[in-house]
């Protein structure tokens, strides 16, 4: 039997086709069949009423870790994508930290294996291999055949690839596939042992700092390189002020760099640490309101091409204790579009064609995927409402962990359904 559905009266927003309009829109057995202004139901049609809501090309989370193989106590592929579908995304790149990592063919089959398993394949699981045999940094991975097993990116994340003849022999090899290189950046020796921002907070608290510096040497060397290969190169969760005019400067000299920055480093910065908070806790760390707005500025001209949440699952027990201790990273999938709506739209740093661009067009781009909102294509949507309010309730998330410092905020906007492959989720 046909799945039919006619969404109504939605707010359809798509940045690839330049569409901003109310408008119905027919599916059947996954495909968009009709989009206009009003189209009459028929019988056995699912009507879903969508007055006040948006319609936008499916979300996609390019930085996510699932855990899993190796880590399953954190995260799974199960509980992972169900996050990700309660947050309004339809996809997600997951980052190969894991363990094994993932460096070999054999494990990005079995990802995308569990990925069309969990919650009926609605969320579509991207893996990103690893650059470097068992991301120890010493001996490439096998690239060519990462690729052809369905990897669309290369990272150590988590850790930086820190020789420069390995990154120049991964930029060339990426680029010889066509898939981009993303690092994680950070010159180690400045970084080893910091726990937050290097600066005035970090003085008072009496904790080691990770100077902004760490991160803008790494992305000044890389860049060189990238420029070197003509290779494609992505900053992953890039966090400074002078991270972003780095890249700005690197666009317009016609290097091939993209970059993504996360809610939480334009949500919060190193002030919140003085709770000893350890969800205030990640890598890069929070920086100071200077750094906040570059990443604002930076999302409003286009340097930034990408909001990505990071979400990176602890249990309870590895986050309560010492902030010393503690594992870095946080939960992001659920609070990622009430956060940027409420920090981006509502300020006016983004508009919300903008911000779709950010979450949904450009991402796929650099992965090499594309999506648009036409008839006779696949439907592959989220629903937005933009204008409820709701508090941040950890204990509700979906995801195994509930490791954020969201807890209690109140934010504005938020996923009401996605629709992917034939399967309709609304909530």
């Amino acid at each position: 039997m046909s799945q039919k559905f006619l969404l109504q009266h939605g707010r359809l927003i798509d940045p690839s086709t330049n569409t901003d309009a109310v408008v119905d829109l027919l599916i059947i057995d996954g495909i968009i069949e009709k989009i206009h202004s009003s189209i009459v139901p028929q019988k056995d049609v699912r009507v879903i009423d969508l007055q006040n809501k948006i319609i936008a090309p499916g979300f996609i989370d390019m930085h996510v870790h699932l855990r899993e193989p190796g880590y399953e106590h954190k995260e799974t592929i199960e509980t992972g994508t169900r996050s990700a579908a309660y947050g309004g995304f339809t996809a997600v790149c997951c980052m190969p930290n894991t363990n094994p990592a993932i460096d070999d063919e054999s494990i990005v089959h079995f990802i995308q294996s569990q990925g069309k398993k969990a919650n009926g394949g609605v969320v579509d699981v991207y893996p990103i291999a690893s650059v470097t045999k068992a991301r120890e940094g010493k001996t490439l991975a096998p690239i060519a055949e990462l690729v052809q097993a369905g990897a669309v990116g290369f990272s150590d994340d988590g850790a930086p690839v820190y020789d420069a003849q390995i990154m120049r022999l991964a930029l060339e090899y990426a680029t010889m596939y066509g898939v981009p290189l993303i690092q994680h950046c950070e010159e180690q020796s400045l970084a080893h042992g910091g726990v937050m921002n290097e600066g005035f907070v970090s003085t008072e608290l009496g904790l080691p700092g990770i100077p902004h510096v760490a991160e803008e040497i790494m992305i000044a060397r890389d860049l060189i390189l990238t420029e070197f290969t003509n290779a494609r190169y992505h900053v992953a969760h890039m966090s400074t002020a002078y991270a972003v005019e780095l890249v700005r400067q690197g666009k317009k000299k016609g290097i091939k760099v993209t970059s993504e920055v996360t809610p939480h480093h334009f949500a919060m910065t190193d002030e919140a640490v003085r709770s000893f908070n350890t969800n205030t806790k990640m890598n890069p760390p929070l920086r100071t309101q200077k750094d906040i707005d570059a990443i604002k500025e930076g999302l409003r001209d286009g340097t930034v091409d990408v909001i990505a949440t990071d979400h990176a699952p602890h249990s309870l027990d590895e986050k309560e204790v010492d902030y010393i201790q503690a594992p870095f990273g946080i939960v992001g999938l659920e609070t990622a579009i009430g956060l940027s709506i409420t920090e981006l739209v509502e300020t006016g740093v983004l508009s919300f064609s903008q911000l779709i661009e950010k979450f949904s067009t450009n991402p796929r781009k650099i992965i090499g995927k594309s999506i648009s909102i036409l008839e006779g294509s696949e439907a592959n949507l989220t629903f937005i409402d933009p204008h409820v309010e709701w508090k941040i309730e950890t204990a509700k998330f979906k995801s195994k962990s509930k490791n954020s410092p969201f807890n209690g905020k109140t934010v504005k906007g938020k996923a009401v359904g996605i629709l992917n492959h034939s399967t309709l989720l609304m909530y």
